[in-house]
C-alpha cells in the first residue's frame, strides 16, 4: 500500500445506507429528543456505518442534538437581517435573562434551553426565531415574552 492509498478515507460498501443515513438520525432523535450514544451506535449498526462517520455526520447539521435539551428549545438569529434590524443582540439578552439562563444552556426544570444561530432562512421575517420546529418571524419583545409564558404553562 503507497502513502496515497493509506490517506484516503474507507470506501462506502453501499452508497445507499449512506442516502439513508440523515432519514435514520432524524427518527432516532425523534425517539429520545436527542442523539444518545446508544442511538449513534443503533444507526451506525443498522447502516454499516463507522460510529465515527454517524457522529460526524450528525454533528454537522444543526438540526441533530448531540446532548439533551429543553423541551422548548429556542433559537435565536443572529444572521445579518435580524441584526440589521436591531433583534438579534436585544432578543438575545432578553430571552436569555427572561430564562435566567446564557445560551448554550437549559432551564433548570430541564423546560427550556436557548440557542444561538447563524440563519434560519427567515429574513424576510426579521427578527426570527425558532421553538423547536416552530419558526417566529417579526417579533417582538412583548410577544416573546407571551409565548414564553405560553410554553411555560403547558
Amino acid at each position: 500500500m503507497n502513502i496515497a492509498e493509506r490517506s484516503l478515507p474507507p470506501a462506502i460498501e453501499d452508497p445507499r445506507e449512506r442516502a439513508m443515513l440523515l432519514a435514520a438520525l432524524y427518527l432516532a432523535q425523534e425517539q429520545n429528543g436527542w442523539l444518545t450514544p446508544e442511538a449513534i451506535r443503533r444507526v451506525a449498526r443498522r447502516l454499516k456505518l463507522s460510529e465515527g462517520q454517524v457522529r460526524s455526520t450528525a454533528s454537522f447539521y444543526t438540526m441533530f442534538r448531540l446532548e439533551p435539551r429543553g423541551r422548548y428549545h429556542i433559537q435565536v438569529c443572529e444572521g445579518l437581517s435580524c441584526y440589521l434590524v436591531d433583534g438579534a443582540e436585544t432578543i438575545i439578552e432578553h430571552v436569555a435573562r427572561k430564562l435566567k439562563i446564557r445560551p448554550g444552556e437549559t432551564t433548570p426544570d430541564g423546560r427550556f434551553s436557548l440557542e444561538i444561530v447563524q440563519c434560519l432562512a427567515a429574513c424576510d421575517m426579521a427578527p426570527a426565531l425558532k421553538v423547536n420546529d416552530e419558526l417566529y418571524g417579526n417579533m417582538s419583545l412583548a410577544e416573546i415574552d407571551a409565548l414564553i409564558e405560553r410554553l411555560a404553562q403547558s
